[in-house]
Parts: structure tokens; sequence; C-alpha cells
């Protein structure tokens, strides 16, 4: 799907595009987006701008040269974005920026929310000004942090609601609590490679207008605000992705915690087992001593020798258990 967006009476709008004047009607747009484009729209884009529009497979490269370059007088970077971040999984998603002189084009094979925020904003004016591509683009990677920004928000709020079941933790049964501290678990797990996925995108952030910043095009020379707006997501890229580090460090200090809980609750368990062992070891010893046949016993024919094995026994197992509780090991 293609849509072109220009500006009109000093207001961006959206242009209504067919088929049998697309580059008619592209030609002077300000942005022209592509989501999930035909390869018919691909080419003709092209041909419009003098560009080639990097295929999906490439957009999926890891390499910075892949992601951030220059070619044919054009400017093209790729960040990593999420899709259905209202989720517990969510889905990373390449999006590429091309800057040809004035225009922008954007390529993405998912919709995404910050798009549409930026579209809706864009749209109904409010004192925005979008002149340019390049102020367009800052403006959806403004909605993309703003979009980053709450879903910080919603893991550090949940996180911190495991860590308080995590560690207050009323369950009496050792079982009940065990399986609850495994289930505890895999949530982490998934709010870690949650995580993990946010601050891939904010480092990509971070890393394409830092690229774009530093590029000196006697073209297009960009006004004070634009340059406010750079340093702007730059250093919002940069303390989200401090606060996500944080909040990563937190999940694996609640996995580490969560796993000593376990093994205390194991321990407990193996406690238990080592100190009844223990404690009927003595009265063992001596139901074994009496149960041999031998014929010289003295106890064999003494009338209080079964009451005194049955002493014996008791007192040799009391004495253990009242020791191991004496030292509070019990």
């Amino acid at each position: 799907m293609l849509q072109v967006y220009a500006r009109k009476a000093e207001r961006f709008c959206l242009r209504p595009v067919s088929n049998a004047a697309i580059e008619q009607a592209i030609s002077p747009a300000l942005w022209y987006d592509l989501l999930d484009p035909t390869p018919q729209e691909v080419a003709e884009v092209e041909a419009a701008l003098h560009i080639t529009i990097p295929t999906r497979e490439e957009m999926e490269d890891i390499e910075l040269s892949a992601r951030l370059y220059q070619e044919d007088g054009a400017e093209f970077m790729t960040l990593t974005a999420l899709t259905h971040v209202d989720t517990d999984e969510p889905a990373k998603m390449p999006v590429t920026f091309i800057l040809r002189g004035p225009t922008l084009v954007s390529v993405r094979y998912a919709e995404a929310k910050p798009f549409a925020a930026f579209c809706n904003r864009a749209l109904r004016g409010n004192g925005y000004s979008y002149e340019t591509g390049e102020d367009v683009m800052l403006g959806i990677i403004e909605a993309i942090i703003d979009r980053m920004a709450d879903v910080l928000e919603r893991l550090g709020n949940e996180i911190d609601g495991l860590s308080r079941e995590v560690f207050r933790g009323k369950s009496r049964s050792s079982a009940k609590k065990t399986r609850d501290l495994e289930a505890l678990i895999e949530q982490l797990g998934r709010k870690g490679d949650f995580l993990s996925g946010v601050r891939e995108s904010l480092v990509s952030i971070s890393r394409l207008v830092a690229y774009h910043a530093a590029i000196e095009n006697p073209v297009r020379k960009p006004s004070k605000e634009t340059r406010q707006l750079m340093k702007l997501v730059q250093r919002d890229a940069s303390s989200l992705g401090d606060h996500a580090t944080f909040l990563s460090g937190k999940i694996n200090f609640l996995l580490d915690a969560t796993l000593g809980l376990i093994n205390l609750e194991q321990n407990q368990i193996i406690k238990i087992f080592t100190v009844a062992s223990v404690v009927f070891l003595p009265p063992t010893l001596v139901a074994s001593m009496y149960g041999m046949n031998f014929e010289l016993m003295p106890e064999l024919q003494w009338r209080l020798g079964y009451p005194w094995a049955i002493g014996l026994m008791i007192f040799s197992a009391l004495m253990p258990f009242l020791y191991f509780k004496r030292r509070g090991w019990v």
C-alpha cells in the first residue's frame, strides 16, 4: 500500500493516489509511505525519485554498512521497530527511511502505531510544521520513542509487581510455592526478551540519528529547530536506553533471587529428610542389636527387656532431635 503526503496551503495533507496517476502524484510529494508495497508500487517510486529501494531481506541485514549508507545522492537509514507491543510477544520490524532532497520515503512491512499516531497529529496540524521530509522522519522517530517510553513505563510497573510476588510469597505449601516461583521465572524470561527488543530498537534509533546528524549536505541545511529536535531525539533515546538497561538488570536480579528461593525450598526438603534419617538411625541401631539371634544375650530372659529396648529406642531418637533443635537446624 502506498500513501502520499504533501503540503497544501501550509498544511500537511494526504494526497489520493491512483495507479494511473501515481508518478504525477508522487513527484511533488513531501513523504510517501510504502506499507507492505507491491512490486509495481516500488518500481513507480524508484522511477520517480531515481533510487533503488532495498528489499525486505536487505532491510533485515544487521551490518551497519547495510543499514546506514548513501547511494545516488540519497540517504538510506534503517532502524528496528517493534510491533504488537501491547502483548507479551512483540515482533521486530525493520523500517527504512530514504531521504532524497526534501522528500522522504519510508518502507515497512507491518503496521505500527507510531506511524498512525504521527499521521493523525500531522494531519490535525496543532502547531506542528513539517516542511521537509527530514522533519517528517524526525517526527516519526519521535513518535516511536514516545511509544517506547510508554512500553518501558508499563514494563517497569509489571516488573515491580513480579518483584512483590517473588519476595512476598504467602503460600504455605512448599510444592505450591515452588510452582509459583517457576511460573514467575517464565514471566521474567518473557519480560527480559521484551526488554531486549526495546533496547535493540533504541540503539538503532540512536545510531540512525547520529549518522544523519554527522552527514554534511550542502543542498540541505537543517534549520535550528531541526538540529534541536535531533539532539532531543538522541537524548531521549539514550535516556530510555539507560532505563531499559536498568530494568534488564532488575530482571536479572529477580531471576537470580527466584532461583535462589527455589534452591532454598529444595534444600529445606533435603534437610528434613536428612534430619529424619539421622534421628531414626540410633533406634535402628538399637533394634538391630536386639534383633540378633545369639543364644547368650542377657536381655532375652529379662522380664523388662522389651520395655527397656522400646525406651532405649525412643531415648536415642529424642536426643539427636533435641540437639538439632537447640542448634536451630530444625
